[in-house]
């Protein structure tokens, strides 16, 4: 069974995204749709797809489609993927998922109505890399982790034009705080208990930096770093009992580091081509086996994560 997947959007993610789909093993691209029908245009000719439209509505009327890949501006992500649901299509829609909670909620009740998939796109949970760090974990390797630190850092962020605008849906934290929130609940296995956390806003502008501290119900603490200011190493740190295990831009990493009870040092590397061909593979497996939603990126983990940031912003703009 051949997956069809019509994209809304022609931002910087989506050559990347159609180059997991080709190289997955039942996934191929269709379509491509742009407000400006002459982009759309452009990129299809770029990628090889075979349809381009001039608005979202056109794609998701498209009897070529059986899932819409959501990734406009931040701010879209929720107009569009209840646009692409209504038209009875499947979804799979970029972080972060919606700007709130109720958003949120709303999706996941109209494609259970529809008896429709709906997923956020969560790559880095389907990394190889991800699957030896969960292993190493779960026999102990480094004994009970106490602590994750992650660290996320955008200094050349400016070229997105609406990222500086809360409206839009801009900002540090609504930009990548879902990779590390994420990538922490599902090591666990569980949600936090306690947030707390601080931001930076210049005037009238989105958040430059944003530091989040989680307290986890088995009273490990999750601490999250995220900037446009600084140009530091991004990844992830788990401290264990015993050890620690270090991995890099752990979002799309080919590799992590692992240091051992006994000061051992190992360095694990798993190649791919495509960071995106593992996420495509499991949403093609789910559609073909008729799921509703994802049974790693669930529909608890979006909503406590779309729970979470929307806080963060309300406490800062009252």
């Amino acid at each position: 069974m051949t997956i069809r997947y019509g994209i809304i959007s022609t931002a910087q993610v989506v050559p990347r995204f159609v180059a997991g789909v080709k190289e997955s093993m039942d996934g191929t691209v269709t379509a491509i749709a742009s407000r400006q029908l002459a982009k759309a245009e452009k990129m299809a000719q770029e990628l090889d797809i075979p349809h381009a439209y001039g608005s979202y509505e056109e794609l998701c009327q498209s009897d070529q489609v059986d899932i819409v890949y959501v990734a406009v501006y931040n701010k879209g992500h929720y107009d569009a993927a209840k646009l692409a649901l209504e038209h009875n299509k499947h979804v799979l829609l970029e972080k972060p998922f919606t700007m709130t909670l109720e958003q949120a909620e709303e999706l996941f009740e109209i494609a259970e109505e529809r008896k429709l998939f709906l997923m956020e796109a969560q790559k880095s949970v389907f990394l190889p890399i991800t699957e030896q760090v969960i292993e190493l974990l779960t026999k102990g390797a480094i004994g009970k982790v106490r602590w994750m630190k992650a660290v996320m850092a955008y200094p050349n962020i400016y070229h997105i034009s609406w990222f500086s605008s809360l409206d839009a849906g801009g900002g540090i934290l609504r930009g990548a705080g879902t990779y590390p929130l994420e990538y922490m609940q599902f090591l666990l296995k569980q949600a936090p208990k306690e947030i707390t956390g601080t931001m930076v806003f210049p005037p009238d502008k989105s958040d430059t930096q944003a530091n989040i501290s989680l307290t986890f119900p088995d009273n490990t603490i999750g601490s999250l770093f995220l900037t446009v200011e600084l140009d530091l190493p991004a990844g992830i740190t788990l401290y264990g009992e015993k050890g620690t295990i270090f991995v890099p831009n752990f979002w799309k990493t080919k590799e992590a580091e692992v240091t051992y009870p006994d000061g051992r040092v190992e360095k694990i590397i798993e190649p791919f081509q495509s960071e995106f061909v593992f996420e495509v593979e499991h949403v093609n497996e789910c559609l073909q086996q008729k799921r509703l939603t994802s049974p790693v990126v669930t529909k608890e983990m979006t909503l406590q994560t779309v729970r979470i940031i929307e806080e963060m912003y309300q406490h800062y703009q009252k």
